[in-house]
């Protein structure tokens, strides 16, 4: 069972022959230990069709800008007042300041006229080369550590041509390259990838096909195929496992990840990524409600033993993903 044709990613509307192929990022985050091998410049992509309620980039969902809106940064200056086309920036009769979002058409002119950072636009279009152009300029780290670019977002998939393209110049300039995803998407487009990438940082959230759905929308069947299929044609991996307290740490789901990574003959290494809440605040800053409500990190006696439990039914190294 594939993925449905119409769950398909959406694809970059920009593709006229010769034309710059362009997506939408959040970030360029540089020296980045925890997503591959060596150090790396990590770019992520907006856009995502999964829901994870733990999610810790909920700026990455959306494929389109965001505006986040930190209170406690404001001055209280008024160029935002003067600036918002539609007046969203207000003071209530309180004389409290507030973000009206429900008019807001996310031009981000607020945000460029807010000198004390409260109010930012996550999001922006920008080229294949001048991604590259900024991956290029630590070279130098990539050479001397065995790093490279990593892609991740969001879902790198859900802007294929783009992901596509990305990876097409990087590898022509020599540069090693991974791309972390949750493998929800048609299976061409993983196999199109395959000759550009090095390494596949592959999510893998629920042993449970009930628990899957309703945690992520999206049905489990498809992503593992599509995980299975990958390693039939050679792709190398590292699984990636999210555990979060109270829902998938559970003993059945410990020995699915087991049982999944012993299918593979091309997996490196199996990642236990530990819940972390720092996306709850990133929900209040875009004025989205918090999914998933846990306060703190678990210990790391507890995750510890996630990590012996997994190991002890598997050959393959197992490691905590956030200091592998």
């Amino acid at each position: 069972m594939g993925i449905p044709s119409d769950s398909r990613p959406i694809r970059n509307a920009c593709s006229l022959p010769g034309a710059t192929v362009t997506g939408i990022i959040f970030d360029i985050q540089k020296f980045s230990i925890h997503d591959g091998p060596g150090i790396r410049t990590t770019v992520f992509l907006k856009g995502c069709a999964l829901r994870c309620p733990w999610c810790h980039n909920p700026e990455s969902l959306e494929a389109y800008p965001e505006i986040s809106f930190i209170p406690s940064k404001c001055t209280g200056c008024g160029h935002c007042f003067k600036a918002c086309p539609m007046n969203n920036h207000v003071l209530d009769s309180t004389g409290e300041r507030r973000f009206d979002r429900t008019r807001c058409r996310r031009c981000g002119i607020c945000a460029d006229k807010c000198y004390a950072g409260a109010i930012e636009r996550i999001g922006r279009e920008t080229s294949v080369d001048n991604v590259i152009e900024d991956v290029e300029k630590d070279r130098a780290f990539y050479e001397t550590s065995g790093g490279g670019m990593t892609v991740s977002g969001g879902e790198p998939l859900f802007q294929f041509e783009f992901t596509f393209a990305l990876f097409q110049e990087a590898k022509r300039r020599g540069l090693h390259t991974c791309i972390e995803t949750c493998g929800y998407a048609p299976f061409e487009y993983l196999e199109q990838l395959m000759p550009f990438v090095d390494l596949f940082l592959y999510d893998y959230k629920e042993t449970d096909t009930v628990r899957h759905r309703e945690y992520t929308g999206v049905p489990r069947e498809g992503i593992v195929e599509n995980l299975l299929r990958l390693d039939r044609l050679g792709a190398k991996t590292i699984l990636r496992c999210p555990i979060i307290p109270g829902l998938n740490t559970r003993d059945d789901h410990f020995a699915g990840i087991a049982a999944l990574a012993g299918r593979l003959d091309h997996i490196r290494e199996v990642h236990l990524m530990p819940y972390h809440p720092l996306g709850k605040a990133k929900n209040e800053r875009l004025g989205k409600t918090n999914p998933l409500l846990l306060g703190t990190f678990p210990d790391a006696g507890m995750v510890d033993a996630w990590i012996t439990k997994v190991a002890a039914a598997t050959q393959i190294p197992v490691k905590n993903g956030t200091t592998a």
